[in-house]
């Protein structure tokens, strides 16, 4: 009897160990903004509602007290704003699969806090500025920039700009508040009252208009020692910036620019380098 149990116990299949939870990585590019996070969010499996969560951040329920340096007061900003627009940090995380999207937005807002600090505060005042201010100035470097060498001279614009007391005029700041980055603005959303329109408004826009990475927050915390004021697309499509310090100068590159969209049926140029 012996022998034939120690034959059963030796053919007896080994049971599986319990697998561990499941992990799923969030990939939030540099640039976007909450409301483009949250579809990010929501595919990749998160639970619940992210923009919820994000405003729940931003203003805590009676008695509940937001994680230490996540007021945007904290940072500059007027007491009023319960925007967490700018401080979610774009980056790859891990997350256990299924986890809330409150979770989600405490890991990006810790982020925040790891990659901005006090070095970026030390700058903000060296130029005259809160660190909620620089904070705004990155994000619209973020959406103006498209390549690496422009995003210290689009700041330069933006400061010299803030400096003369002329309006900012960057567009971008519109199209954020439309929600609309696609679409050829009108001359009625060019004109328009919003507190985003900077053509018509002076200073920066009430909060950041996107989530800047560390490369357009360090631009805007040294931005170049140029006097430029203005900038237009380059007219060959190939995503550089052209910039000027005079208004004549401004227009003949814009000039270019429409000759180039006209030529191409109304559509960006398309770059031919090499």
């Amino acid at each position: 009897m012996l022998a034939a149990g120690a034959v059963v116990l030796a053919t007896r299949r080994p049971q599986s160990a319990p697998a561990g939870p499941q992990i799923t990585t969030v990939v939030v590019p540099e640039g976007k903004t909450a409301a483009q996070i949250a579809p990010i969010a929501r595919s990749d499996g998160l639970t619940g509602d992210y923009l919820a969560a994000v405003r729940a951040a931003a203003a805590p329920a009676p008695g509940a007290e937001p994680a230490p340096g996540l007021r945007p007061s904290d940072y500059g900003a007027p007491a009023s704003t319960h925007s967490l627009e700018g401080f979610l940090f774009p980056a790859t995380y891990e997350l256990y699969a299924g986890a809330p999207a409150s979770r989600f937005v405490s890991e990006q807002l810790e982020a925040f806090r790891e990659h901005f600090g006090g070095s970026e505060v030390a700058r903000a005042k060296a130029l005259g500025v809160t660190p909620y201010q620089l904070l705004t100035v990155a994000s619209m470097i973020e959406r103006e920039a498209a390549i690496p060498h422009d995003r210290p001279l689009v700041a330069a614009v933006i400061y010299n700009r803030l400096r003369l007391h002329m309006p900012l005029g960057v567009d971008a700041t519109i199209r954020y508040a439309l929600h609309d980055y696609s679409k050829p603005l009108t001359e009625a959303q060019l004109k328009s009252s919003s507190p985003y329109n900077t053509r018509t408004h002076q200073g920066l826009p009430p909060t950041p208009i996107s989530n800047p990475g560390m490369a357009s927050i360090q631009a805007a915390a040294r931005p170049a020692k140029v006097s430029y004021l203005y900038y237009v697309a380059g007219a060959d499509g190939c995503g550089e910036l052209l910039f000027s310090t005079t208004y004549a100068q401004f227009e003949a590159n814009a000039a270019a620019y429409r000759a180039a969209l006209r030529r191409n049926g109304g559509n960006t140029p398309t770059c031919k380098r090499k």
